[in-house]
């Protein structure tokens, strides 16, 4: 909780309960529903809940925003998003049920109003949103493809709506068709080794209609 608090110093005192709850959480869920692995339960904070706050590092939500988390898994980077943005609305989406019920009672369990979950493939949603979030479920490629049409016409941020997507490692050929991607190194928002290879992927995308 440390580590959140470290860089993110201005949370209220509803948003510190909120990520202090959601360790215990967390842990006793994932003892009936294995959704995150041992090792990342006992770095929760560092592994999940600070690298999927590195999105906001590169683009601070407005009020109103309507943000999608694909492939959402544990509902990660979708839950503490969700916190750190209470007028923001966030709709997780994972095609695994199991791991959508440890969503909802998280999500439940910390009293979140803003997040709506849907089991079903990304390809079936027929919303659009001011950003797709998502923590690498696929290759960029495959990624454009599931979520093409879903973005929002409207501007309402500095970045353009688009993908925001948590990715590792060498991405140069992965993006070689994507030249208006933009990059970010997650360490030059954190000091933890865990993020040296870490980044932040922001592609805009066009309202198709």
């Amino acid at each position: 909780m440390e580590l959140i608090q470290k860089y993110f110093p201005n949370l209220t005192d509803d948003q510190i309960e909120k990520f202090k709850k959601l360790e215990s959480l967390y842990q006793d869920w994932n003892l009936k529903i294995n959704v995150v692995s041992r090792k990342d339960i006992d770095e929760l904070y560092l592994r999940h809940v600070l690298h999927s706050l590195a999105i906001t590092k590169v683009m601070p939500f407005n009020p109103g925003a309507k943000i999608m988390d694909v492939g959402t898994g544990g509902g990660f980077p979708g839950v503490p998003l969700a916190i750190l943005y209470p007028d923001c609305s966030f709709h997780l989406v994972d095609s695994i049920a199991k791991k959508l019920k440890v969503v909802n009672e998280v999500v439940e369990g910390l009293g979140l109003t803003n997040v709506k979950t849907t089991h079903t493939r990304v390809e079936d949603i027929n919303e659009t949103y001011d950003f797709i979030v998502s923590r690498a479920v696929a290759a960029m490629p495959t990624f454009v493809h599931w979520v093409k049409g879903k973005v929002a016409k409207k501007q309402n941020h500095e970045l353009k709506n688009g993908i925001l997507y948590l990715k590792g490692g060498d991405l140069s050929e992965e993006l070689q068709d994507y030249k208006s991607a933009t990059i970010y190194n997650i360490t030059d928002f954190y000091d933890e080794d865990f993020f040296d290879t870490k980044k932040v992927v922001h592609l805009p995308m066009k309202f198709k209609g």
